[in-house]
């Protein structure tokens, strides 16, 4: 594999409690903002707040430029558009409050004929989602990182041992927190697409962190007579290269689609580079530590 930087020989795990400073200012403000979402009184995008999605079909490919500045021109605010272009479908999505859910649905159809006379549509369908059923999308969101959370650490129990499922557990749970809470600082929209981001980061800080753990696994069982501290500095410096440049594939990947991707997938690939900078980061300054820290004997015995 390529190697971007080669014979490092950095202390991490010597840098610790800055990163543990650190880590729990972020963690606080993920944790805030959960409680403001449950609270509804983050941005909470019509999944999780309540609204109206009406979906239009058109006799011919229409631009979606267009669409968005009449509804904008319109006086419509708060809503997502996404494009079906192989079957000149458009998905408007407003979010409005429960008095005017049964009113917009008219002013989309209205605005839209209006400012584009020449473009024929039909109403294909319409969908109003009440506040209850938003409640109960967060419910299921909360639920669905809950249940990825403890499937990190049986995974990691087994694979490895408890104490290193610990590590890895709290470094993805971190993770998670942190771009959540910084999506909800900027006052960016909270919906299922970001809960996907939050899912998608989970599993790629879960196989970066494998990817440290196996390394000190193995050299732990070489090195019996070195101490545990020095050993998980050495393997993690050995595979620092192949940490960079993971991320930086997957960095670029996201920057393209952050770039190009359309305001659809816009805060899908904000949310994955917050995601994968603070997981290249979890791995070696979260995950190690606390298993150093949570016993500080040799987790493995030489075979």
């Amino acid at each position: 594999m390529l190697e971007l930087v080669k014979n490092t020989k950095i202390d991490f795990l010597g840098k610790r409690k800055f990163a543990f400073i650190f880590s729990s200012i972020l963690s606080i403000i993920g944790i805030i903002a959960i409680v403001q979402i449950a609270n509804g009184k983050a941005n909470l995008g019509i999944d999780f707040a309540g609204g109206t999605a009406i979906q239009l079909k058109f006799e011919k490919s229409i631009n979606l430029h267009e669409v968005r500045k009449a509804l904008e021109d319109g006086g419509i605010k708060d809503f997502d558009l996404q494009d079906l272009p192989t079957v000149n479908k458009i998905l408007i999505r407003v979010k409005k409050t429960e008095q005017q859910l049964g009113q917009i649905s008219d002013a989309i159809t209205g605005i839209i004929s209006q400012k584009l006379p020449n473009d024929k549509y039909v109403v294909d369908s319409t969908t109003i989602i009440g506040p209850k059923v938003g409640g109960k999308l967060r419910a299921d969101a909360a639920k669905a990182v809950a249940l990825a959370i403890v499937g990190i650490l049986i995974y990691i129990a087994i694979r490895f041992k408890f104490k290193f499922a610990v590590g890895a557990t709290i470094a993805t749970f971190h993770d998670v927190l942190t771009v959540l809470g910084v999506f909800y600082l900027l006052g960016r929209e909270i919906n299922l697409i970001l809960v996907t981001a939050l899912l998608t980061i989970a599993g790629y800080s879960l196989t970066d962190t494998v990817v440290v753990f196996d390394r000190i696994r193995e050299n732990l069982r070489m090195k019996v007579k070195e101490p545990v501290e020095k050993v998980m500095n050495v393997s993690i410096n050995e595979v620092l290269s192949r940490t960079i440049v993971t991320s930086l594939t997957v960095l670029i990947t996201s920057l393209a689609l952050f770039i190009f991707g359309g305001e659809v997938i816009h805060d899908f690939a904000l949310a994955m580079i917050m995601g994968v900078i603070i997981g290249t980061y979890s791995s070696v300054f979260i995950a190690s530590p606390i298993v150093l820290l949570w016993g500080g004997k040799r987790p493995f015995a030489k075979k």
